[in-house]
């Protein structure tokens, strides 16, 4: 690749709904920069950005890759990203450091859930955006409608730089207003070229002017203003096109290159002091474990040169870092470079301590950026390997696939002592798992994680029990007489004696505890542990040669199991609070549906912009598929955040079915 310098890069990442085109606006982008001599497509499974098995199997973008275009002396470095929500991860990822981004609407679906989120995402990031409206050759498509919807749901900011030049089978060619077109006769051009006079003038007091008094204004002048207009983010430019047949894509290179910030001009991303121009200063923002290259740390340059055989300071680690071979990217192909300037992207390998999200500078002007804010998984399954041979290798594997995915997350339960891995979905988890499977050779299955019940007792009750053997010699001698009694909840265990006269003596009531305890964790009824009660040891008998200390800690613990079998035992369940957000319209349905899950409505907050946040409380164990209700609920719209709030008794209706369903499990 040829030399640039940080005024003639620009970094935009392409995000949409899922199945708007944009692979295949990233490959036609790649092939009419001659970065590729034939066109791959989707179903052939051989485009440049999706070249994982998963991806090719479900033809669906699942990571973001890196396509740098060299257009017209300017190096545009385009982050394909994935538009299925499952994949959030990798999306805040390219966000952290593009400095511009480009929307894709299908003609044919306009805008769909996962558009209005992907704006939102460009927005909060304080991204300048284009849109850019695909699939205009297709049947029925209505580029005016779309425009409408744009304005609708984004606001009238969303101006058309760019119109169609017929439509369905007879759009060949987008039409820049901008710009002397021999079609610019046709149909709407005139009215629409006014209309983004009108909109670029009000950005400009000069241009205002010039324009109420019936001046006529430059072409260049409206290139100018509107550019400035576009990095502000005051006007979000429409453009069209058909990425498959690559019309309007050249003309979207043009205007990435001329409208959008260089990476000189961009924003520079958050830090904890103030970067030097001068001095090196780059942030890793996603990391790939490959089996046979090893491991990739992707990284884009802030300021300073990223050299290949050279030494740097990870701040976050606190360690030097020693920098291999550098490569730019283009999918998985890898290209060696000397070097990365200040505002390219491009990756490193094998680098040791360096993981996603840390920055690389040097020592003595040493700086760490602001991290990625990750979704927090929503969806757990407990994890566990296939066959005993995968069995030594799981905990690495997983290790190696969070790194990769700073989306997952890997805990143990310490009460179901379940391994569980945590996502943004089932396709998220699937999908972790085959690549597991693929890169690291590991089997893992995956099921509902067990729920952390406990049991309590209800009522107060007494019960003994004589532990008596004797089978020649010295026999097995205790007695042991103990009182139950509820506790409130978050109590724990408390144990105590009142024995007098000596009928159980001091050193067997150690004994009797360390019986109940071992009853305790155990479980009694359905083999979780028992909480919140207090047990009395207040009565007894011993005898002076058969009795020892491990007969009353055996007739401690059929007492205490007695003990609860009598005093109403109850079960408790985890209860979670959760919040979900959702479109003012969804609410009745999303009410509805978590009535029918035990829920209790705690309140609703209209958030002013067309949501609403529900906020309630539900039993764990009837939002184990949340995630997959929630999306088909409200067709993708709804998001919600959840964690565990306390204990509550199962309702009476449901305690005898559970405790059965949890026994024939154990046997």
């Amino acid at each position: 690749m040829a030399d640039f310098s940080s005024d003639s890069i620009r970094n935009v990442v392409f995000l949409s709904h899922s199945s708007a085109g944009k692979t295949i606006l990233s490959e036609s982008a790649l092939h009419l920069s001659g970065g590729l001599t034939r066109l791959g497509t989707i179903s052939d499974g051989n485009t440049t950005s999706d070249h994982e098995p998963e991806e090719i199997k479900r033809q669906s973008s699942m990571q973001a890759s890196l396509i740098p275009c060299e257009w017209k002396s300017n190096k545009i470095n385009i982050i394909d990203s994935p538009g299925y929500s499952d994949f959030r991860g990798e999306v805040m990822s390219a966000l952290s450091i593009a400095d511009s981004s480009v929307l894709v609407v299908s003609a044919s679906s306009g805008v769909e859930v996962g558009t209005i989120q992907m704006w939102k995402l460009a927005e909060e990031n304080q991204l300048p955006q284009f849109i850019f409206v695909n699939k205009l050759d297709r049947e029925n498509t209505d580029f005016n409608a779309v425009v409408d919807s744009i304005v609708e749901k984004f606001g009238r900011n969303c101006v058309p730089i760019q119109i169609p030049n017929g439509i369905e089978g007879d759009f060949t060619k987008a039409l820049n207003l901008l710009k002397e077109n021999q079609d610019s006769s046709a149909e709407d051009f005139a009215g629409a070229k006014e209309k983004l006079i009108e909109s670029i003038a009000e950005t400009d007091d000069d241009l205002t002017l010039k324009y109420l008094e019936g001046e006529e204004i430059s072409n260049n002048e409206l290139l100018q203003a509107l550019r400035a207009a576009v990095i502000s983010r005051s006007i979000v430019p429409i453009l069209v096109g058909s990425a498959l047949n690559e019309v309007g894509v050249s003309e979207l290179l043009d205007s990435i290159s001329e409208l959008m910030p260089s990476s000189s001009e961009a924003k520079i991303r958050s830090s904890d002091v103030e970067t030097k121009t001068d001095s090196l200063s780059s942030f890793v923002f996603k990391t790939t474990a490959d089996p046979f290259v090893g491991k990739l740390s992707y990284v884009r340059v802030y300021s300073g040169v990223l050299s290949s055989d050279s030494s740097v300071w990870n701040a976050k680690q606190s360690k030097n870092e020693r920098v291999g071979q550098i490569y730019v990217m283009v999918g998985k192909e890898q290209k060696p470079v000397s070097q990365l300037v200040t505002g390219d992207i491009g990756a490193v390998a094998k680098m040791a301590d360096t993981q996603t999200g840390d920055t690389l500078s040097v020592k003595e002007n040493s700086v760490q950026f602001e991290d990625i804010s990750f979704p927090d998984p929503i969806h757990k399954m407990a994890v566990f390997p296939k066959t005993k041979s995968d069995l030594d290798k799981i905990t690495s594997s997983l290790n190696k696939i969070v790194e990769e995915d700073p989306s997952l997350n890997l805990s143990r339960n310490n009460d179901t002592l379940e391994l569980l891995l945590g996502g943004l979905g089932d396709v998220h988890i699937d999908t972790s798992l085959e690549k597991i499977k693929r890169k690291f050779g590991v089997e893992i299955d995956s099921k509902f994680p067990k729920v952390a019940y406990k049991e309590t007792v209800g009522n107060s009750a007494k019960a003994e029990y004589r532990h008596k053997k004797q089978s020649g010699g010295h026999g097995q001698f205790a007695h042991v007489c103990l009182e139950i009694e509820p506790l409130t909840r978050g109590s724990g265990f408390e144990f105590t004696d009142r024995v007098v006269g000596g009928s159980v003596p001091k050193e067997y009531i150690p004994s009797v505890e360390k019986g109940c305890n071992k009853a305790i964790d155990n479980g009694v009824i359905s083999g979780f542990p028992v909480v919140d009660l207090k047990v009395t040891l207040y009565d007894g008998s011993f005898h002076p040669v058969d009795s020892s200390g491990i007969c009353f800690e055996i007739a401690g613990e059929h007492a205490f199991s007695d003990c609860v079998k009598q005093a109403n035992p109850v079960l408790l369940e985890p209860v979670m609070k959760i919040a979900v957000t959702v479109p003012d319209l969804d609410t009745g349905d999303v009410i509805s549906d978590l009535n029918g899950k035990r829920a209790k409505i705690l309140g609703m907050e209209p958030n002013g912009d067309g949501t609403t946040v529900i906020n309630a409380e539900a039993p764990q164990a009837e939002l184990l598929r949340y995630s997959m209700d929630l999306r088909s609920v409200t067709q993708g719209r709804g998001i919600f955040s959840m964690q565990f709030d306390h204990y509550e008794d199962v309702p009476a209706h449901l305690f005898q079915k559970l405790v059965d369903q949890m026994n024939e499990d154990s046997t």
